[in-house]
């Protein structure tokens, strides 16, 4: 998640295997030792909590989708595509050449209460494997006919021409970015923010919908079988669909694994406390799958507090603590 990383010390840095294809830095293994060693973990003294009082959290806190994060091979040209085409905004830019790497973020509106979309560029490498799981981001407008009018007069490229979902009354098209990334076209009257979903696919759908009830606290907004294609949707959210961004997981019937590729990274959500979180996403770890990945607490050098873990399918997720999000963004 460059954005964290940029004002840290080359100290903290080291390249596992995946940065060794794509030249991204990872966070050194040994900066997350240098937090307390019982920081966000129960003491002797603690009384272990049960299940109950740890999803009770979900209730109090106040989770939202913040960005998501992926790569490209041209920063310049996905921004000037993005802003172009779909009407998205540049709302902020670094660049980190002590450890190669350029990080933009865009969106239809400011973070802090917006979804937004994190591009990393790592310099020198001009191509990525999307693979065969991650599916599309979605663009929700008022008039997709015209959108899909636009993004063609401005070279963009159009998929799958505007019309009724099959079997429905929703208009949608389906638009490609030079990097290969599918972005969902959906006509809507209402529209509380364009960015309204990131669809994933997954090898067990009621595993996934458990896991991130349980994990998240997400609430489970629609699920619908479609035999005609052989697929079953669900949708999952931190709020209802017309108020948040949602999680959109699609299962193939009888595919259980799917390819990642390098390109797309991860989801990062927002939390009033990575530590009460945590707990909650190990109890669906141990119970439904997937694994933390670093364990809640503060990254040296600007002190945000984050998580992170994959669920069972293996998409990873960042959870931030929203103060020191909004205190990095002002």
């Amino acid at each position: 998640m460059a954005v964290y990383w940029a004002s840290l010390s080359p100290d903290y840095y080291c390249k596992d295997e995946e940065a060794k294809a794509t030249g991204e830095w990872t966070l050194l293994c040994r900066a997350v030792a240098r937090r307390s060693p019982t920081q966000g973990m129960a003491t002797g003294s603690e009384a272990v909590k049960p299940a109950e009082a740890v999803l009770e959290w979900h209730k109090q806190d106040s989770k939202r989708m913040l960005h998501a994060v992926y790569r490209v091979g041209d920063l310049d040209r996905t921004i000037k595509y993005y802003t172009e085409c779909f009407g998205m905004k540049l709302l902020r830019k670094r660049d980190v050449p002590d450890e190669k790497y350029t990080n933009a973020f865009l969106g239809f509106g400011p973070e802090d209460t917006n979804f937004a979309l994190e591009l990393t560029y790592n310099y020198g490498v001009v191509k990525y494997d999307i693979g065969e799981g991650f599916g599309h981001f979605g663009i929700a407008n008022e008039d997709v006919y015209k959108l899909a009018e636009h993004i063609k007069s401005k070279g963009g490229n159009i998929t799958r021409e505007p019309g009724l979902v099959k079997g429905g009354s929703t208009v949608i098209a389906f638009a490609q970015d030079p990097d290969g990334y599918r972005f969902a076209l959906i006509q809507r009257a209402e529209i509380h923010d364009p960015l309204c979903q990131v669809m994933l696919r997954v090898g067990d759908l009621e595993r996934s919908i458990k896991f991130y009830e349980k994990a998240l606290g997400m609430k489970l907004l629609m699920k619908k079988d479609v035999p005609d294609y052989k697929h079953t949707i669900a949708k999952l959210g931190c709020a209802e669909e017309d108020k948040a961004t949602v999680l959109e997981l699609i299962y193939n019937y009888g595919v259980t694994e799917y390819s990642k590729g390098n390109a797309y990274a991860q989801v990062a959500i927002g939390t009033n406390d990575v530590y009460k979180s945590a707990e909650a996403v190990d109890l669906a770890t141990k119970e439904l799958g997937g694994k933390i990945l670093r364990q809640p607490g503060p990254l040296p050098g600007i002190n945000t507090k984050i998580a992170s873990f994959v669920d069972p399918d293996g998409w990873k997720v960042v959870l931030v603590d929203h103060a020191d999000f909004l205190k990095e963004l002002h």
